[in-house]
């Protein structure tokens, strides 16, 4: 499974991931990008899932338009 996540996440959560393949989005040279453009730079690299702490993301884009899932990592 292929994780991105994004500038805002810690990128010490990586290691929580084990098993998985997990890429942070400066990783990927995609700092800075919309979501738009993000999402769509995700989709064509084969990312399966996006970790934000976005609470808007889900809001502003279609989500049908991919197959991904999206996690915000909301605080208590």
């Amino acid at each position: 499974m292929r994780v991105l996540l994004d500038e805002c996440v810690p990128r010490r959560l990586s290691r929580e991931l084990v098993g998985r393949h997990v890429r942070t989005v400066p990783e990927m040279g995609w700092a800075g990008k919309k979501n738009g453009e993000l999402i769509q730079a995700m989709i064509g690299q084969g990312f399966e899932i996006l970790v934000t702490v976005d609470r808007n993301l889900r809001y502003q884009l279609r989500m049908s338009r991919g197959r991904f899932g999206l996690d915000s990592l909301d605080g208590p």
